[in-house]
């Protein structure tokens, strides 16, 4: 296209007064500005028409992309333009593009395509784009797209992005699938930024792997006829993904933020937030994260059929302490925790929390969340008896050395089973409850043991019964008649003396009979115990 040694333009390109402004600016590694000076005018997401003076043809750009003049003597080219319409289709797939690319505040009369194509670092800010199509894209350091406007969604599958991939304050609408932006099997070697990020759309993000974090802090998702606002099974994220408010600064860039468009922040107290929101389902099942999960401030808003679902992630820390969903689930079946830091008013209500399977070492409560709630926490998450929460909540508590409330929590088990148990099976439960809470209190039978023998000692002692032979009765004794009857193994060689008649008679069969009742269940605790040891 253009011969070696050649800075200028070939003379059939005609090029306009815009374009040859570029064109110089790309030979001496400069910025080409096509602003006219009123803000209004100058947006580009705008109303106001853009003339002539800043329309550049999509060939123009790509033919300095692929095959450009050569640079200024002591220059580096690079392609940086700010408020232009590009019109036509900007295609360069496959090509590969060694100058900085660097757009701002540019309109694109058609959408970019990208595919298969290799960038050094592409930056497109700003900018008004009816469709990003980067299937496949290499890029050795950055892609940026922050507070673009994309109307037809943004293809990005199987991409590999060298540094960080920047998407905050983008807005983008779905396409004809229903997806915002498709980013399957796609590579961040670094952050993926996208905070106070607007998708309206599926955003997926199945297979995709991140090397550092992911953030979505202040977003908003909203797909509200889908399945799901954010598809991201499998997903790799080797330190944190945040879905967590963000702290609004009083300027347009915030505070310490990274030049030349800013990030939002983690806020801290007091300071004006914007939650994460997600409108619809999501989906993170069989991710691993390498650092935590945060949900802070989040909040959801899904129909009854739609799910939260963390089914089998895997990440040291899970924080949930976003808002109580309203409607759908939150299913944890199968997820491997360390720490769950939780709020009490966080979890959803019976039949809308199921973690079957799902395992967690250490409970990390945020304010007030007193064993009571914590059971309910269970019983929600349990419309159908299942053991296994119960005894993973215990474990957690004796792992923390609260051996009493873990008793309690196995207790609670206990009788939650005995509601489905037959009518036999749960009076014998109600007894052992009664007696000694099914093991798990056997102070209550020692108490139970001196009540009885208590009261079968004033008994006997108002109505002794005859010996059973006269003479060879030992000396009576109305303490040790009634403890020999309770006694159900011990022989204290006093019940075979006597032989009580009338009330009396019902009197040791009660006695005896209670005796029994209560070695059974204390055995039964007892072994229970064992068990679980």
């Amino acid at each position: 296209m253009t011969e070696p040694g050649d800075g200028d333009a070939p003379a059939e390109l005609q090029l306009t007064s815009a374009e040859w402004s570029m064109w110089q600016a790309f030979r001496n590694g400069s910025t080409c500005d096509l602003h006219i000076g009123d803000p209004a005018r100058d947006d580009p997401h705008g109303q106001h028409l853009w003339g002539p003076e800043r329309r550049v043809r999509a060939r123009v750009v790509a033919l300095l992309l692929l095959d450009g003049p050569p640079a200024q003597p002591g220059r580096v080219s690079a392609l940086k333009i700010t408020g232009a319409y590009i019109t036509d289709t900007l295609d360069v797939a496959g090509g590969t593009i060694k100058p900085f690319v660097e757009l701002r505040d540019c309109r694109f009369e058609a959408e970019v395509v990208l595919p298969e194509s290799r960038f050094t670092t592409l930056r497109l800010v700003n900018c008004a784009i009816p469709r990003v199509e980067a299937a496949r894209l290499h890029t050795e350091g950055d892609l940026h797209l922050p507070r673009c406007v994309v109307n037809s969604g943004i293809r990005l599958t199987d991409a590999h992005i060298g540094t960080d991939l920047m998407l905050n304050q983008t807005v983008v609408h779905k396409d004809r699938q229903g997806r915002s932006i498709m980013a399957d099997g796609m590579t961040v070697t670094q952050d993926l930024q996208a905070e106070m990020l607007e998708s309206y759309g599926e955003l997926s993000l199945r297979g995709a792997t991140i090397g550092v974090s992911l953030s979505l802090r202040g977003s908003r998702l909203s797909n509200p006829f889908g399945r799901r606002a954010l598809n991201a099974p499998q997903l790799t994220v080797e330190r944190t993904l945040y879905l967590t408010a963000a702290g609004l600064p009083n300027s347009p860039f915030s505070s310490g933020a990274t030049p030349p468009y800013g990030t939002a922040y983690t806020p801290s107290r007091g300071t004006r937030v914007q939650r994460f929101e997600c409108e619809g389902g999501m989906r993170l099942d069989d991710g691993r994260f390498g650092d935590a999960v945060d949900f802070e401030h989040a909040r959801f808003i899904m129909e009854s059929d739609q799910e939260l679902s963390l089914r089998r992630i895997q990440t040291p820390e899970l924080r949930f302490l976003g808002e109580r969903p309203q409607r759908g689930r939150v299913i944890l079946s199968g997820a491997r925790v360390v720490n769950l830091v939780d709020k009490s008013a966080s979890w959803p209500g019976l039949g809308g929390l199921w973690m079957a399977g799902f395992a967690y070492e250490t409970l990390i409560p945020r304010g007030h969340f007193p064993l009571s709630l914590r059971l309910q926490w269970v019983a929600a998450a349990t419309p159908e008896y299942a053991p296994e929460p119960y005894e993973m909540l215990a474990a957690s508590l004796r792992t923390t050395g609260e051996d009493a409330d873990a008793r309690e929590v196995l207790l609670a088990k206990q009788r939650r089973r005995r509601e489905t148990l037959p009518l036999a099976a749960k009076t014998w439960g109600f007894l052992q409850d009664w007696t000694v809470a099914y093991g798990y209190r056997p102070g209550r039978a020692a108490v139970w043991m001196a009540i009885l023998w208590a009261i079968g000692t004033i008994y006997f002692s108002m109505s002794p019964p005859p010996p059973l032979k006269t003479g060879e009765a030992p000396p009576w004794n109305p303490y040790l008649y009634s403890l020999d009857l309770l006694l159900p193994v011990i022989d204290l060689n006093q019940s075979a003396a006597w032989k009580p008649g009338g009330g009396a008679q019902w009197a040791a069969a009660i006695l005896i009979l209670a005796g029994w009742i209560l070695a059974t269940t204390v055995a039964a605790g007892a072994s229970r115990l064992l068990r679980r040891q």
